[in-house]
Formats: structure tokens, C-alpha cells, sequence
């Protein structure tokens, strides 16, 4: 797969994860998906600023998400988050 198509099929797939109701995504899914996003859209993780996080319990969650992915090359993290979102719309798609 060419990387032009690889970005196509990641740029469809963050549209697509919008249809689909947050709620339905358990949180801990929607945490991986978050870490692949950012993993996929920026490549190397930054350093949280330390005192903001501990006070920001959400944003360490999701730091930490992304923390767990940043082995992962950007078009690896592309393909994972592409997989995610694709069987997810599967099961909403068979659900209804």
C-alpha cells in the first residue's frame, strides 16, 4: 500500500470515527484509539508537563495511552487505528 493511500484510508477513518456514538466504544478502546491517533498524526510523544498531569487525571490517561504506542512508526499506528474503526463500524453496522 502506498503511503498516499495509507493517509487516505487514516483520513477516512477519523471521519468514520465520528459516526460512530461514543458511548458504544468502551473507554479503554477509546484510550487506544486516542494513543494510535496521536502516534499516527505527530510520530514521536512530547513530555507532559509533570504538574499539570497529576492534577489532570484524564490527560494523564491519555498521555499514557500514547506513551504505550510510541513504539509504533506513524504508517503502523495508521494501519492499527485504520483496523480499529473498521470493525467497529462492522459491529454498529451488524448491530443494527
Amino acid at each position: 500500500m502506498s503511503l498516499e493511500n495509507l493517509d487516505q484510508l487514516f483520513d477516512e477513518a477519523f471521519e468514520n470515527a465520528n459516526l460512530i456514538p461514543q458511548e458504544s466504544v468502551p473507554q479503554d478502546l477509546q484510550l487506544v484509539l486516542y494513543g494510535l491517533y496521536k502516534q499516527a498524526s505527530s510520530g514521536k510523544t512530547q513530555q507532559p508537563n509533570a504538574s499539570q498531569d497529576m492534577i489532570d487525571l484524564r490527560h494523564a490517561f491519555k498521555t499514557n495511552a500514547w506513551m504505550q504506542v510510541k513504539h509504533l512508526s506513524q504508517n503502523d499506528a495508521k494501519t492499527e487505528y485504520i483496523k480499529i474503526i473498521n470493525d467497529l463500524l462492522k459491529e454498529q453496522n451488524e448491530n443494527l
